[in-house]
């Protein structure tokens, strides 16, 4: 029996269920856990997958880090739910809502390759992805998915050997 699921902006009763569903993929080197204050904080970025019975099945955030780019950011699935289109729906609704945002291009920094060609993204060869200008005002965030999508040495530790991947919208 498949259960259906629905996309849904996160909560606040969400918090305790993200860090859940992140800490054993932060365990695998695969996520970085973040402290429970910063998803309080970056809560109205999330998207959650949500089974029918109310499970948590999926999260998603999106960060914009400027004019024209946003970053896919904590996309997790439960391992029951891996496989059924979770993920997917997660990243659809992502994209969806930069567009509505008025973003041109979305990022991420992921080992899942195949899975993120498979919604329209690239393997970003360019690293100067953004002008001269914008690089100068994004070096002064303190957020560090713009340090990463910047590819600054300070968080060379932390970006796990992922790959960085854009996507134009």
């Amino acid at each position: 029996m498949t259960q259906s699921f629905r996309i849904r902006r996160a909560t606040t009763a969400d918090v305790p269920l993200i860090k859940q569903l992140v800490a054993p993929l932060a365990e695998q080197r695969i996520l970085i856990a973040k402290e429970t204050v910063a998803y309080y904080e970056g809560l109205q970025e999330f998207k959650i997958a949500e089974g029918d019975d109310g499970a948590m099945l999926g999260c998603g955030a999106l960060h914009v880090m400027w004019e024209d780019l946003a970053e896919i950011r904590t996309l997790a699935t439960a391992e029951e739910a891996r496989g059924r289109g979770v993920g997917s729906a997660l990243v659809e609704a992502l994209l969806e809502e930069a567009l509505l945002l008025g973003v041109g291009r979305v990022f991420c920094l992921t080992f899942e390759e195949a899975f993120f060609r498979r919604h329209g993204f690239r393997v970003m060869e360019d690293q100067s992805a953004v002008d001269p200008v914008v690089y100068s005002e994004l070096l002064r965030s303190h957020d560090e998915g713009v340090a990463e999508f910047l590819d600054l040495a300070r968080v060379k530790p932390n970006t796990l050997g992922n790959t960085r991947m854009i996507r134009d919208l």
